[in-house]
């Protein structure tokens, strides 16, 4: 008689797993940290704060709505989310190697824990989001329901690309910093400091290309249900499962010949 874990059960392990692997990763990341959970909000305050400076203060803004601080929050919070768990997922092995040659866990995990700690960090920065919203007065209607469906969203396409980026790493080492480049240019390509209505005609089907233009239309839309476009959504989910169902494939192939490389 062989003595075999029921699928439940290894399902369960391995939820337990990420969660303890989660807490692992923000516990090294602030335990020694002077300022700790601050750090998860300062970066996005900060840009914010330079973004609203620029186009408000020093030259004449024509994109955005008003409070254009808010604006800015509801699309850059998730960005840094986003950012951080692409740009971590290229070291999602590398910096583990001995952990994961030798711990035996659903390797996807690797890069499941990466997205989780910085989601996690995303939900902790929504206080600053809130405080803004607060302070500048701005409204809120019924479509800020859509919020969970945006942090599902965003959750499904990171971890979609995690997938895809992480094993690649592991053959091709240039294809790391090929992705914080392309990381650069996507904030600029993406409706972050501008709404995807703002682009000129000719710039259009870049948004309609662009996974992130319909996910962060749902994060705004509870506080401006103008730049919700259910077309633009339906499109974005669209291109999240491609990313999903891609990442999932690809990492299945070649998850193999990561762990002889490695």
């Amino acid at each position: 008689m062989t003595n075999s874990t029921p699928p439940r059960q290894k399902r369960g392990n391995a939820w337990s797993s990420l969660w303890l692997l989660t807490r692992r990763d923000l516990k090294v990341r602030y335990s020694t940290s002077l300022l700790g959970y601050l750090w998860s909000i300062l970066d996005p305050l900060l840009m914010s704060l330079i973004y609203w400076f620029i186009f408000t203060q020093v030259f004449s803004r024509s994109v955005g709505e008003e409070p254009y601080i808010v604006f800015l929050l509801t699309a850059l919070l998730p960005w840094v989310w986003f950012n951080g768990s692409v740009s971590d997922s290229t070291r999602a092995f590398l910096r583990d190697v001995k952990l994961v040659r030798s711990v035996a866990l659903p390797h996807w995990i690797w890069v499941g824990r990466i997205v989780c700690s910085k989601g996690i960090e995303f939900l902790l920065s929504l206080p600053v989001l809130i405080a803004f919203a607060l302070f500048t007065g701005a409204s809120v209607s019924w479509q800020l329901v859509l919020f969970p469906l945006g942090v599902l969203m965003l959750a499904a396409l990171t971890l979609g690309i995690g997938l895809l980026v992480a094993p690649l790493v592991v053959f091709f080492r240039d294809l790391e910093r090929a992705a914080k480049l392309i990381l650069r240019v996507l904030f600029y390509a993406s409706p972050v400091i501008y709404g995807a209505a703002d682009l000129p005609e000719f710039a259009r089907p870049l948004a309609w290309l662009n996974p992130l233009s319909g996910i962060f239309a749902l994060f705004r839309a509870g506080f401006f249900p103008d730049q919700l476009n259910w077309a633009l959504v339906g499109a974005s989910a669209g291109m999240t499962l491609a990313f999903l169902v891609a990442g999932v494939l690809v990492f299945r192939r070649t998850i193999g010949g990561v762990l002889k490389e490695l």
